[in-house]
């Protein structure tokens, strides 16, 4: 009896003990999930000019909270300056050129072209008159053909003088032709725009802010020369943030765009965070995973995978690490 009991003893011990064998075999054995880490990132915007210049001052710093339209950076350009003064100046000209055009001549120019073209009436008159001399004293063959014909030419030198002169006294009575009226319009309209111009440049001298943000970087420091184009700051819109993943496609387990996935952010003491899958794209051929000779691998590609959240995490920061949990099947 006593051996009897002994031996179901050891054998429910050995059962015991495979059980337990099994049980962790399982527990080791079984998939496990994989862990796929991605980052947030958010919507950047490059501050930078359309002029060139020294920085004069910063109006922000990194890290400080902006809004749309405040002005983060005055930029000092001498040349812009300088080109204000000048179109300034042509359009002053241009203005005055067209006043004279519509206003006429002034009251004392009329007065000295309708005193030239009296003075050519006289010059005309005494020249008729002496013509009209030689010419009865030529009829009577008192004078030589040569000396009528110096006074004919002298008499009709006179007259055209003198239509000269009433054409010069008409003109400065009636003023600039509808040509030169024109012409003096379009020298203003085109000064006006040469004007607006160098005012728009104007404007690139004084950076706004292109979106409510925070000022992530600032790039040269006071008084560094930047050119045309070059950034000066970047600012990111905290309200238009993301999380990327990078996934390699046997890894991807039918992941669709609009599905809703969880995630954890280990900087927020893993809060957890509910997002959408809204874009699924192959990665550059650089990305791809490269299968060994082993029998039954192959190249795996590897897709870029954006989530966005479903409502704002507070706290949230571009650069902070996502955890996606990917199920093993």
């Amino acid at each position: 009896m006593k051996k009897n009991y002994n031996l179901i003893a050891g054998v429910a011990g050995l059962v015991g003990l495979v059980l337990v064998v099994a049980v962790i075999g399982y527990i080791v054995s079984r998939p496990k999930d994989k862990v796929i880490q991605g980052e947030a990132e958010a919507t950047e915007y490059r501050v930078s000019g359309k002029v060139p210049g020294r920085i004069e001052t910063f109006l922000a710093d990194e890290g400080q909270m902006v809004h749309k339209g405040d002005t983060l950076v005055i930029i000092d350009s001498p040349e812009i300056r300088s080109k204000i003064a000048e179109a300034n100046a042509a359009k002053a000209a241009a203005v005055a050129q067209r006043n004279k055009a519509y206003n006429g001549a002034q009251q004392e120019q009329i007065t000295g072209a309708y005193e030239i073209w009296q003075k050519a009436l006289v010059g005309e008159d005494v020249m008729r008159k002496s013509y009209e001399r030689i010419k009865a004293l030529h009829d009577e063959k008192v004078v030589s053909d040569q000396k009528f014909d110096e006074v004919e030419a002298q008499y009709k030198a006179a007259v055209a003088t003198a239509l000269a002169a009433k054409s010069q006294y008409d003109m400065a009575v009636k003023g600039a032709r509808q040509e030169d009226k024109d012409a003096a319009v379009a020298l203003v309209e085109r000064a006006n725009a040469a004007v607006e111009l160098v005012n728009a440049y104007l404007d690139e001298i004084n950076l706004t802010s292109p979106s409510d943000g925070v000022i992530a970087a600032r790039y040269p420091k006071v008084g560094e020369l930047v050119g045309q184009g070059s950034p000066i700051m970047t600012i990111q819109d905290l309200s238009d943030m993301w999380f990327t993943f990078n996934i390699r496609e046997d890894r991807l387990h039918s992941l669709q765009s609009g599905q809703h996935v969880t995630l954890k952010i280990p900087a927020l003491d893993n809060r957890e965070v509910e997002a959408v899958v809204y874009y699924l794209a192959v990665r550059e051929s650089y990305a791809t995973w490269r299968a060994t000779k082993e029998i039954g691998e192959f190249d795996t590609r590897t897709f870029e995978v954006r989530c966005r959240p479903l409502a704002p995490v507070e706290g949230l920061r571009p650069g902070m690490s996502a955890i996606m949990i990917a199920k093993e099947k």
